[in-house]
């Protein structure tokens, strides 16, 4: 299965999805990275891994449409059959949405529905829960619609919200949950063992 990843940072996601097919895990293979931005860190791994990368941001671009049609025809040329979001942090085409629907999917790291929305990444989603007082956080892996982070859940797997913890303590904790369930939903994918029926979503 060719996998594009998409990525606006430093690509830890990326990075991990690379040692899951290194180590024979994940029987796949990442065709193409693509970012928004010129100096993500995304791209090093990318070039350190022979992977094409390309930089496609909206601002090179006259109007919406002609950006979807060259992310579109990007992912043609290198055969991406499924898309994985990995930190990529602008909201996908609606043409693309429909052309990939139910072949892009994401990783939160919080439990969707909660913390999620538009302005909701990173550093922000930590601090939300911690300000709500919430006991448990965790990660989703979800579909991508054409809404933010209210794709059909795949998988999710939650951690303790600590007393003292912090938004950088907390992030560390549920990042080693992204890893782990990005990768178990990439795998039912690529073996087909994902079902998906309007918006119930279950792996085999």
């Amino acid at each position: 299965m060719n996998i594009g990843v998409f990525a606006s940072g430093r690509g830890s996601n990326f990075q991990a999805i690379l040692n899951a097919i290194q180590q024979g895990l994940l029987p796949a293979r990442v065709t193409l990275l693509l970012s928004n931005k010129s100096d993500a860190g995304a791209f090093e791994i990318a070039r350190s891994h022979a992977i094409p990368a390309v930089h496609l941001s909206q601002k090179l671009f006259s109007d919406e449409a002609s950006f979807a049609a060259a992310m579109l025809q990007t992912l043609w040329d290198h055969e991406v059959r499924l898309i994985a979001l990995a930190g990529y942090l602008k909201k996908i085409p609606t043409i693309v949405v429909r052309e990939y629907r139910n072949r892009i999917l994401n990783i939160h790291p919080a439990l969707l529905p909660s913390f999620g929305g538009q302005g909701m990444y990173g550093h922000h989603v930590h601090e939300a829960v911690l300000a709500s007082g919430a006991k448990l956080s965790g990660a989703t892996v979800h579909l991508v619609d054409e809404e933010y982070d209210r794709g059909p859940i795949v998988l999710q797997k939650t951690v303790p919200v600590e007393e003292h913890d912090t938004p950088e303590t907390l992030a560390a904790r549920v990042l080693k949950v992204e890893h782990e369930i990005y990768l178990l939903a990439l795998k039912a994918f690529a073996e087909n063992r994902l079902t998906i029926q309007g918006r119930s979503v279950w792996i085999r």
